[in-house]
């Protein structure tokens, strides 16, 4: 947009205190109120599709388990939910189960984990300390369940690689209760205390209709009152098997974005006891043996605590893709900030865009191509080449 003489513009990024990753923002501000905000993607592009599409499809899980490590149940999950799509392959009772228990620990690891640095950006960081000191219990079951507490290793084609020794079952009941305790903790204290309101509510709106025409995701939606979840939508794994409540409000700032995952930690934790029970009921195999995937395409969907990725898949009868496309929730989350940034103080802008919990390195799929430099001219003009193909592929003309 055109400045006058009364406007500026204030970076943010692509190296920013309040940016755990690199990503750069373009703030217009007239006085202390911001009038526009630009986003400029590609700083962390590191070709995942790309390399996704040299390995075989047991390879290509653990490589985007590692696009992030915040999203590293939610990728793997997506992927194999694309690969099971093709030959539309189903999974052992028990392994949907535990595929289930997984996903849910990392919603509620992701939400505690943003929940901390949404205190430490308002500069209140009691919360801070108190949200990541209830996270540990948390990476602890991960490290009881996989081995690790982070990168988790456990989603395959056709089920799971890991099955969850009953005899840890109790211990596993027992972490889940105390961080279950703890949450409701600052869950009854959040609504009571000045400092988070003062600074959250009303701040940062995103409305209904906004949320909508930008197609946002996950508790960035939700707290616009939108109901959209993967998991009741379309259930996958052991989601349409387990009783859980999708969490709406209708006010759209950030303190409603707050207070949606804080809910949302306590359903993941009824899913959780949900899935440990009938692990002790549900026998049988983990994984079924899938020997090889025939040629098509399939899409996996899974409600990743940011909302909806999606990963696409096009296979040629080998062991490996050759085409992997992902969508992450922040992608559509992000461009979000042009609505509900506008017309807010710059003090809020910060935790404006904090607000959708985003994921750069997740988000970074694509560089943005700037100027009229023939070489990028000639990169487009490939990438539009090899959509055309595909297309004419898949239909045949």
């Amino acid at each position: 947009m055109k400045l006058s003489e009364n406007m500026n513009q204030v970076p943010v990024g692509p190296f920013h205190p309040l940016l755990e990753e690199a990503e750069y923002f373009n703030l217009t501000v007239e006085g202390e109120t911001v009038v526009d905000i630009d986003l400029d993607i590609g700083w962390m592009h590191r070709g995942h599709e790309f390399i996704s599409e040299q390995k075989t499809f047991t390879q290509s899980i653990f490589l985007v388990e590692r696009i992030c490590g915040i999203c590293s149940t939610s990728h793997p999950l997506a992927c194999v939910h694309a690969i099971e799509d093709v030959d539309n392959i189903e999974i052992p009772e028990r392994a949907a189960y535990i595929r289930t228990l997984v996903g849910e620990l990392e919603r509620i690891h992701s939400h505690l984990l943003w929940l901390g640095l949404a205190g430490h950006f308002i500069g209140y960081d009691t919360l801070w300390m108190w949200a990541w000191k209830y996270r540990e219990p948390v990476l602890q079951m991960f490290e009881i369940i996989s081995g690790n507490r982070n990168h988790y290793g456990v989603m395959r084609v056709g089920g799971v690689s890991r099955d969850i020794d009953l005899d840890r079952v109790k211990e596993l009941h027992k972490i889940l209760d105390t961080v279950d305790a703890k949450i409701k903790m600052i869950a009854a204290a959040a609504p009571d205390d000045p400092v988070l309101k003062s600074r959250l509510v009303g701040v940062g709106v995103l409305t209904n209709q906004d949320a909508i025409d930008m197609c946002a995701v996950g508790p960035t939606s939700r707290a616009s009152g939108v109901p959209w979840d993967v998991r009741k939508d379309e259930p996958t794994d052991a989601y349409g098997l387990v009783d859980f409540d999708v969490i709406v409000l209708q006010n759209g700032d950030v303190w409603d974005k707050l207070v949606v995952r804080l809910l949302e930690t306590l359903e993941s934790t009824k899913i959780c006891r949900q899935c440990l029970d009938k692990l002790k009921t549900v026998k049988g195999p983990i994984l079924n043996n899938v020997k090889e995937i025939s040629a098509g395409e399939g899409i996996g969907r899974y409600e990743a605590p940011r909302g909806e990725v999606f990963h696409y898949v096009r296979t040629d009868g080998s062991n490996r893709a050759i085409r992997h496309k992902i969508r992450a929730p922040s992608y559509v989350n992000i461009p979000t900030y042009s609505a509900s940034c506008k017309g807010i103080p710059i003090a809020d802008a910060l935790i404006t865009l904090a607000a959708v919990d985003p994921c750069y390195c997740c988000t970074e799929r694509a560089l943005r191509v700037k100027g009229e430099d023939p070489d990028a001219i000639d990169f487009v003009k490939l990438s539009r080449e090899k959509t055309e193909r595909i297309r004419r592929e898949i239909h045949g003309h």
